[in-house]
């Protein structure tokens, strides 16, 4: 399929439903606004410079309100604001502007990579786009969410799937003892930016077999710049209560309804392939969840007169897959049973009986054990990666037995990086502009763009990080006070978030998934120690967020442990915060304002750990364990290390903890505030210029994209 086929292909899929809708805001919008229904229509206003800020600017209040979701905000508008921007020359200029700079962006055409099989269909169970399109937990989907946005700087040929979650994953409140409560939220498609996908004038509607029954779905357009993204719902009449549920939540803990996701998210994505004439000359699995893509794919081939064997071979050519976790929750297995009562119709299609069938889910054929979707991805795809060097390690060691012990185990690694105009503050995108050169995102890749970083004022970089820790400050305020109103907290304790937090401050921050080996209970091992540095002279200020799996009660228990501490006194209280319901937006504040990130987590369990690349862009030092993508980047004067390794899980809990609050303590703490005459610590500013010289070309999506389409996507790359 050639670029132009592809693009009229992707224009006949849901590009006639999403005009329609943007005519439909287009009029309930007044003269100066009405550019900005097309650009609501399209996500890549999120990474747009001045985009957000616009939106922001026409009503601040309305836009938080709504939660940022540009389609229910401009429908939702006040008439008298509406006369309002109408009137507001500078505002009228600005709208101008941003819709000049998303018509030509789209303009740009496609451009395939030498040597890149053609189309590129990426599959993954969620993704983090925006904070107001809730499909997504963490840094699975946030790391989907930057790779479809880098593919679509890039132009390259390229579409997603993914499943749209009726009710998202489940929101956060913590109670006055810091227990963490669960509540899911309805999302209304209509009020989204997103539109239901039709061919040739009619809803495409489809279905696959799950558990014995035709399980009919529907599928909507969410566009993410140049690449559209496919969401399948099972929000749909043909279906009964339970088949609806399909794609109600994210992550549902109920084992049959993630089995019939699986089975929708695989097989549904070849037949809306199919439906649409898109033959992917690259199947990329993300994670295990989609590799039911594979079966489906060879069943055609079966169907067509192959042979099995045949079959899955020419499959495997095509599709690639990458594994994100050593975590057995992330790589969990099923049953005989499970599996076979919930693929059916699978191992008549691809001319197995069902002995056959569960050996594919296996990792040793033969066997009576449980199988897995990854195993099935290992085994049906031509290439594999981890997500860091170490984590690649890992996952050869991982799965030796079930490459048959060989010595060279067929798992490369593909680094992540994340998506640089995603994750930016102004102060540090306008201190680049100065100084990298015309057109430096797109050079972001390569480390000669950055090596003028050395060269730059230490005042003047010290500025920019000032200026970034001053607008997280100022929204952990407002957001930390507004958190502990809605817990029912005494007013002096609210009022404490609002006095106490400065900007001046060393500001350390820790925010992820509350896994437990994320460990983030080592904060507060030793709490007398701890306190005693957050309430020293000079103080420091710590800022907390993330979420526990609904399931995951130690994970909890260690949220609602350093919420106890902060019981402690008035004076802790005041120097940490928690901020509930952690999301994309939290995390984009957090990372573009923190002067220290801190991850601690059991070596080797995180795999990658995209959440530290960030804050490397803005300015930030990392105070990490050597694991993931740290463990690659850590050069001994770009940031801290602690080495994780020890004989048992007690130890390196001890020993890890303790080498946390020595550097804290001695290293990090003293360095701050080593200050010259003119208020300028010289020796934290060259910590934070080697950290950007040695990391920010490396782990950008840029660099990661590059690596794909070379290594992965090139046959015999």
């Amino acid at each position: 399929m050639d670029v132009q086929e592809l693009r009229s292909a992707i224009e006949r899929a849901g590009g006639a439903d999403r005009q329609e809708r943007i005519d439909d805001l287009e009029s309930k919008l007044g003269d100066a606004l009405r550019p900005l229904a097309r650009v609501a229509y399209n996500y890549v206003w999120s990474w747009l410079p001045d985009g957000e800020a616009v939106f922001r600017e026409i009503n601040p209040l309305r836009w938080a309100m709504t939660g940022g979701n540009p389609v229910r905000f401009l429908s939702d508008l006040w008439p008298s604001t509406i006369e309002h921007a109408e009137s507001d020359e500078r505002l009228r200029e600005r709208i101008v502007r941003l819709a000049a700079a998303h018509d030509a962006y789209l303009a740009e055409p496609l451009r395939p990579r030498p040597g890149m099989p053609g189309v590129a269909a990426y599959l993954c169970s969620e993704f983090g786009i925006d904070a107001s399109l809730p499909i997504y937990s963490g840094g699975l989907g946030v790391l989907a969410g930057d790779t479809v946005k880098e593919a679509s700087d890039q132009a390259l040929p390229f579409v997603a799937f993914g499943l749209f979650y009726g009710r998202g994953y489940f929101r956060q409140r913590l109670d006055l003892d810091g227990k963490q409560l669960e509540y899911w939220e309805a999302a209304d498609p209509k009020n989204l930016p997103m539109a239901r996908v039709s061919l040739d004038g009619t809803p495409l509607k489809l279905s696959i077999e799950a558990y014995g029954r035709p399980l009919s779905f529907q599928v909507w357009r969410v566009d993410v710049g140049r690449v559209p993204l496919f969401l399948l719902s099972t929000q749909v009449p043909e279906n009964d209560g339970v088949q609806r549920w399909t794609t109600a939540r994210l992550y549902e803990g109920t084992r049959a309804v993630r089995l019939a996701q699986y089975a929708l998210l695989g097989l549904g994505a070849v037949r809306v392939l199919e439906a649409f004439g898109i033959d992917p000359g690259v199947v990329h699995l993300n994670e295990g969840h989609p590799a039911l893509a594979t079966l489906e794919l060879a069943a055609r081939e079966v169907a067509s007169g192959a042979p099995l064997e045949d079959a899955l071979e020419r499959t495997a050519r095509r599709v690639v897959f990458t594994t994100h976790t050593p975590v057995p929750a992330g790589n969990e297995t099923y049953s005989a049973d499970e599996i076979a009562g919930a693929f059916t119709g699978l191992p008549d299609r691809l001319g197995l009986d069902l002995g056959p069938f569960l050996d594919l889910f296996r990792s040793t054929p033969g066997s009576d054990e449980p199988g897995g979707l990854t195993q099935l991805a290992l085994r049906t795809s031509r290439a594999r990666n981890g997500v860091s060097a170490l984590h690649g390690e890992v996952a050869r060691d991982m799965w030796r037995a079930f490459f048959g012990g060989v010595a060279d185990v067929p798992i490369t690694h593909v680094t992540n990086g994340v998506h640089l105009p995603t994750f930016l503050s102004t102060p540090f995108r306008e201190l680049y502009d100065r100084h990298l050169g015309e057109g430096w995102v797109r050079r972001a890749a390569d480390p000669a763009t950055w090596a003028p970083i050395a060269d730059v004022p230490d005042a003047e970089l010290w500025a920019a990080r000032n200026a970034a820790r001053t607008e997280l400050i100022e929204y952990a305020r407002e957001k930390g006070e507004l958190d502990r109103l809605q817990r029912g907290e005494q007013i002096d304790y609210v009022q404490a978030a609002t006095r106490a937090l400065d900007p001046s401050v060393l500001t350390l921050g820790f925010a992820r998934r509350l896994a437990t080996y994320k460990r983030v209970y080592l904060l507060a091992r030793d709490p007398d120690r701890l306190l005693r540095i957050l309430t020293g002279t000079p103080p420091v200020q710590l800022l907390l967020a993330g979420k526990a799996h609904p399931r995951d009660d130690q994970g909890k228990e260690a949220l609602r442990s350093l919420f106890a501490l902060k019981r402690t006194s008035q004076a802790v209280a005041q120097r940490v915060i928690v901020l509930e319901d952690y999301d994309l937006r939290i995390g984009r504040h957090l990372v573009a304002g923190c002067d220290v990130w801190i991850n601690l987590p059991r070596r080797p369990m995180e795999a990658s750990g995209t959440s530290g690349m960030k804050t490397v862009l803005n300015g930030a030092l990392q105070l990490s364990v050597l694991d993931g993508w740290w463990a690659e980047a850590y050069a001994g004067t770009n940031g801290w290390g602690i080495d994780g390794e020890a004989a048992s899980e007690e130890e390196a809990d001890a020993r890890d903890a303790q080498a946390f609050y020595d550097l804290l303590e001695h290293q990090v703490v003293p360095l701050f505030h080593d200050r010259d005459a003119e208020g300028v610590p010289r020796g934290w500013c060259e910590m934070v210029k080697q950290s950007i010289l040695t990391c920010a070309a490396r782990f950008t999506a840029t660099r990661m994209l590059d690596d794909y389409v070379e290594r992965i996507y090139r046959p015999g790359g």
